[in-house]
């Protein structure tokens, strides 16, 4: 990550994302929203020493708390000394600002290591390192190149890369595990990336 003159350290509502994301990115609690149907399935088996590292997000389910991201959504995962997963997660603003935050990701699901409760100290609702799933890897590619990550409810949805691109084989192959997983992909928007996307557009028109 490159340094910035202007720092924007004010914590947003962001997941393991990741987002993720990437940092990219958050997912809704399974208790805030009724889910109507089964959750999704995670992936057999995530090895967390793989999992971690730097992840770019490519596209996701807009939430109100990263509107203010406008590029380079990205997530940085380590293990810690507890052996759960250090979460930073930063974007660049529409003013040019780096957003960021940190949190913890913890392991829910021993059998499968792939459903995770992530927090964030000093963010309502999301401050406790132990609590209900929030975090469900629901498809990988292959090398670990590429994930899928949404919640039990699917309110949320993370598409996160190890390169800032995809080529039009790999897109395929990200609209269909969404597809799989119960979700529409017109409900993803794509995330502007130095080096990759420039625009906001739903996936379903990729």
């Amino acid at each position: 990550m490159t340094s910035r003159t202007a720092r924007a350290r004010r914590p947003r509502r962001t997941s393991f994302v990741a987002a993720g994301l990437v940092a990219a990115a958050a997912a809704v609690s399974p208790s805030s929203v009724a889910s109507a149907s089964p959750g999704p399935d995670p992936v057999p088996q995530l090895e967390l020493g793989r999992y971690v590292g730097t992840w770019h997000q490519l596209a996701a389910v807009p939430q109100v708390f990263n509107l203010s991201c406008a590029r380079d959504t990205m997530a940085e995962y380590r293990l810690d000394e507890r052996g759960d997963v250090a979460v930073h997660n930063s974007c660049v603003t529409w003013t040019g600002e780096l957003n960021e935050i940190h949190g913890t990701a913890t392991v829910n699901d021993r059998q499968t290591g792939a459903q995770l409760h992530v927090s964030f100290p000093g963010v309502p609702g999301q401050d406790l390192r132990n609590g209900p799933t929030n975090y469900i890897v629901t498809a990988l590619g292959p090398d670990y190149s590429w994930a899928l990550v949404t919640d039990p409810t699917r309110t949320s949805g993370f598409v996160l890369s190890r390169a800032v691109a995809f080529d039009p084989d790999t897109w395929n192959h990200v609209r269909a595990a969404i597809t799989e997983v119960g979700q529409s992909p017109c409900l993803y928007l794509t995330s502007p990336t130095t080096g990759g996307l420039s625009d906001i557009a739903p996936l379903c028109t990729r």
